[in-house]
């Protein structure tokens, strides 16, 4: 099935015959191309094609119609490489959509054999009920493929435990450049199989014996070492690290190890890391499981992008050693763990058994690519130099010359990764974004490979040399070697077909840069977001995406909310990483062209803007601001669709029909009427399988008022009238704060949105009881204030600064004046959090907001005077609470103080990791019912469907709640709802 627009006739041919050949989909599509232009490191190829076969036979033909054409392949897996080893100039080949299956796992030969698309984690959870599991677990296995590790000799944390992929692969079936199909063998007659090579290792065995294989890390160029005799000439793992440029992988046979039972993760903290990296080799001496390094700079990048509580308590010191170690018993692993610690050359120490903490710091460092790409300063950090390695030995002293090196460059970078391996990850703050910054990074680049090179190192340590460090090798190599190489690319590919452009003939390091070929895109002064987290331009703030493509994951079960459409499609293009691919080919303006192209409408459609990515991603990429920003710029002045004015006007329409009483009742039931609905519905360009919103009998404003008249009837006015003290639960509605008010702390401005103004005034009207029970004066804005949360989420951004300029003048005197302002919508109450200030940057009034705004659990949970003195919640022991966390909240405010306040009340809570798939307007609209179901099925549904009898569905978005209404016939409530008193 091909996805093709009009293309130039020899394409054009390549295009059809692909189509012919497979049962999978050709894709020559501009928007597939962006996607697929560049992987997770710096550089840009648009392929011509991207083909997604179903089968071996799929790839066999597409590799036929590629030599018959004479058109180059690039196999991607995960496409988190980043050197620049998975984007190619012809036919892309995605293993990942469909050649992802476990075929087999033999518990008793402790093998799996595996399609080349298999993700990492995937195998890991098949060979977890048999006690095992694949040894290297490099920090993108949630979302990187077997083959992709084939090809790069990936390795990761425990490689130090478990060795490097090669040492643990057992055999391959592969095609070369020829076409020859075969299954990798060892010893004597292996090499038959390549006519030519069995003389060519012959002819060269001192230089093999003498160049290769000299530490464990080297891993540049191609490992000639694994084909000399004495290593038992094996085939398959020569082929380990080649990058694509001398077969295609179809099936991999793999060696299994036992899980490590009860290890120990020891924190040693260091004056910098080269003291760290000095105090290795007696680490290795105890056999450890990992070594890992981790610098104070990117711990300080955690805090800032998620809080200072995100990272668990490290002993001092600016460098860290995680000191990973096992045992056959929990005691055993402590008492290595003390062992460790006795010989680690320093006092400061913090030994972290298996729980929350160490889960934590594994998170840190797996996070690492992605949180990396920011310095401390904000400064985008860049690959390249990324991955390079020497003896251990040798570490402090090169880490030390290696400062020395980016000091006289005038950059920085947060340094981590491997040591026990002597394999140091670093992202570089090259000003990348012109001409001259490119001819810097590539005069770094040559200097930091002469450098590496002196300590006996390896330019890549597991990452494979790629576009990054082709050019570099004969820096580490012989003349000969690189003849070498040569030799062998035309043995197995002699068309040069295979990956062109990597490891023979390489393309120089600063060839085929992304960054520097992008436009600006500045703000618009006065109107949009400011992107001031990204010196005020859309450019730079869509280069935060490093393509780790954590989005592509499965974190669920591990609370990552990103990114729910791809998790429901499969599909690179529903990514936040596709997403931004696509943007910045927009702002490089060849493949994609302009704010209102095809292609990039096409690609943020499934967007939920659920803004997951935001907290998720590691690099901080926010793609429901980028929508918002995008959809702005397009529509700007023009007709939009109809969706964004009944859909975005929602408030205004749901004030009109609520203000007029009875209104609403006559409305709701013309409405219930269901062809009518279905009129409406498809009216206003939404899917007509959905139900249409009810409307408040009252405004919550109004019975706001009509209590506060009867206020004089209830116990506290009864004694107030007699003069007798009060203890701050008296609510007084419409007053402004007063100039002089004497404890702040006791009052509280209860803010109605416009949702739980006019649509579902439940749980308001439970928040002032449950504030009062606290002991709070509960008081009420003068004049209604919308945040502009649906026209924000359509593009309407001008719309939306004139709501939020009126909520600033109607909410901003009191957040000034220390009154605490509680929100009860939480996805309104995060735009006063997050989009208010990027939208009002200047406005001292956003920023007194942003502060000041809190959830109904962040102040029940605050320490006094902000929280109140002596309030418990009431007893929900037994209780089972399935509680949905908002995508908003979760990526703005957290849920962590709503799950505090349901631990001190006892209910037992589970907590779904992803959206409910309403998510606001999107599940709404036409052509979005089905996938708003399957991300509902995600976790949602599943779990109404299998809730105990008796159990709450607790939700405070009205989102969630609409969704599991409509869907499942389930009723929410609010954490409101649930913590009122009778």
């Amino acid at each position: 099935m091909s996805t093709n627009p009009p293309v130039a006739p020899e394409l054009a041919d390549l295009v059809a015959a692909l189509d012919r050949a497979i049962t999978g989909e050709v894709d020559a599509s501009a928007r597939r191309r962006a996607e697929y232009a560049t992987d997770a490191s710096n550089y840009r190829v648009p392929p011509q094609v991207v083909v997604f076969p179903r089968s071996t036979e799929d790839v066999l033909a597409i590799l036929a119609t590629a030599r018959e054409h004479g058109s180059p392949v690039t196999a991607r897996g995960g496409g988190t490489s980043v050197a620049g080893n998975a984007v190619g100039p012809g036919i892309v080949i995605d293993f990942s959509r469909h050649l992802n299956k476990i075929l087999e796992i033999d518990p008793v030969a402790r093998t799996a054999r595996v399609q080349p698309g298999v993700v990492m984690s995937d195998l890991q959870a098949a060979a977890k009920p048999h006690g095992l599991r694949f040894g290297p677990d490099p920090s993108t296995q949630a979302r990187a493929t077997l083959a992709g590790m084939i090809g790069n000799n990936a390795c990761g944390p425990h490689a130090v435990a478990y060795g490097r992929t090669v040492d643990n692969t057992v055999a391959l079936d592969v095609v070369d450049g020829t076409g020859r199909r075969f299954t990798t063998g060892t010893g004597a007659g292996a090499l038959d199989e390549i006519p030519g090579l069995t003389d060519l290792v012959r002819s060269r065995l001192a230089l093999i014996r003498t160049e290769f294989g000299r530490f464990g890390r080297q891993v540049s160029g191609y490992s000639l070492e694994h084909l000399l005799p004495e290593n038992g000439t094996d085939l398959a793992k020569f082929l380990v690290g080649t990058e694509g440029t001398l077969v295609t992988i179809l099936e991999a046979t793999v060696k299994l190890v036992p899980i490590p039972s009860s290890p120990v993760l020891v924190a040693l903290g260091y004056p910098d890391m080269p003291a760290a990296a000095d105090a290795v080799p007696a680490m290795l001496a105890h056999a450890p499981l990992a070594i890992e390094g981790l610098d104070a700079k990117l711990v300080d990048v955690v805090r800032a992008h998620k809080g200072p509580d995100s990272v668990p308590e490290l002993p001092p010191g600016a460098g860290w050693l995680l000191v990973e170690v096992g045992g056959e018993t929990p005691e055993a692993a402590l008492a290595s763990a003390h062992a460790i610690v006795a010989d680690a050359g320093t006092e400061a120490a913090r030994i972290m058994p298996p729980g929350p903490d160490a889960t934590a710091m594994w998170q840190i460092r797996a996070d690492g690519a992605g949180l990396a790409g920011r310095t401390a300063t904000g400064a985008q950090a860049w690959p390249g130099w990324e991955d390079a390695a020497v003896p251990p030995e040798r570490l402090g002293t090169y880490l030390r010359e290696f400062e020395a090196l980016m000091d006289s460059y005038g950059v920085s970078g947060l340094p981590y990764g491997h040591f026990g391996d002597g394999c140091i990850h670093v992202r570089i703050d090259f000003p990348m974004t012109d001409e001259a910054g490119a001819a810097q990074f590539r005069s770094f680049m040559l200097d930091a490979a002469r450098l590496v090179a002196s300590h006996g190192g390896s330019l890549s340590g597991e990452h494979g040399d790629g576009r990054a460090r082709g050019e570099l090798l004969p820096l580490m190599y012989s003349a000969e070697a690189i003849a070498t190489f040569e030799a062998v690319k035309a043995l197995f590919d002699p068309s040069d077909l295979l990956n062109p452009g990597v490891v023979v003939r390489p393309r120089r390091v600063d060839d085929d840069l992304r960054r520097p070929h992008a436009r600006p895109l500045p703000m618009l002064t006065g109107s949009g977001f400011a992107f001031a987290h990204d010196d005020g331009d859309f450019t730079t703030a869509v280069h935060r995406c490093v393509g780790v493509g954590k989005c592509r994951a499965d974190l669920t079960d591990a609370g990552s909310f990103m990114c729910p459409s791809y998790l429901a499609t499969k599909d690179e293009k529903d990514s936040t990483r596709g997403r931004a691919r696509v943007l910045q080919e927009m702002a490089n303006g060849t493949l994609v062209q302009g704010w209102d192209a095809p292609e990039v409408h096409d690609s943020l459609d499934l967007c939920l803007s659920c803004k997951a990515c935001s907290s998720d991603c590691p690099a901080g990429v926010d793609m429901a601001q980028y929508k918002s920003e995008v959809l702005h710029r397009s529509y700007r002045g023009k007709v939009r669709p109809v969706s964004h004015y009944a859909l975005g006007w929602l408030p205004r329409w749901a004030r009109l029909i609520t203000s007029v009483p009875g209104v609403s009742r006559l409305v709701n039931a013309v409405l219930g009427v269901r062809p009518i609905a279905k009129l409406v519905l498809a009216g206003g360009g939404m899917d007509t399988r959905r139900r249409m919103v009810t409307f408040a009998d009252q405004p919550f404003s109004r019975w706001w008022r009509k209590r506060a008249r009867d206020l004089p009837r209830t116990a506290a006015g009864a004694a107030r009238d007699s003069g007798a003290p009060t203890t701050g639960a008296t609510s007084t509605p419409g007053q402004a704060p007063p100039s002089g008010m004497a404890s702040p702390a006791t009052e509280v401005l209860l803010w109605a949105d416009s949702f739980s103004e006019h649509l579902d005034t439940t749980g308001a009207r439970a928040m002032v009881e449950v504030l009062e029970q606290a002991g709070y004066t509960v008081r009420m804005p003068e004049a209604s204030a919308c945040c502009g949360l649906t026209w924000i989420s359509t593009g309407q951004l001008d719309g939306a600064r004139a709501r939020l300029r009126q909520t600033m003048d109607v909410l901003g005197p009191y957040a000034e004046a220390g009154i605490p302002i509680v929100g009860i919508e939480p996805s309104c109450t995060a735009v006063l959090r997050s989009d208010l200030p990027d939208l009002f940057p200047d406005d001292p009034r956003a920023a007194a907001l942003a502060k000041g705004t809190y959830t109904l659990a962040e102040l029940l949970t605050a320490p006094a005077p902000l929280g109140p003195a002596d309030w418990s919640p009431p007893e929900l022991s037994g209780l089972q609470v399935i509680a949905q966390p908002h995508c908003h909240q979760h990526a703005v405010m957290g849920f962590d103080a709503d799950l505090e306040v349901l631990r001190r009340a006892g209910a037992q809570v589970s907590t779904l990791g992803t959206c409910c798939g309403l998510a606001g307007n999107f599940g709404m609209e036409k052509g979005h019912y089905d996938v708003s179901v399957a991300v509902a099925e995600q976790a949602l549904l599943p779990a109404l469907r299998e809730a105990p009898e008796g159990a709450v569905y607790l939700a405070d978005g009205y989102s969630c709640r609409t969704q599991a209404q409509q869907l499942a016939g389930v009723t929410g409530m609010q954490l409101a709802q649930l913590l009122r008193r009778p």
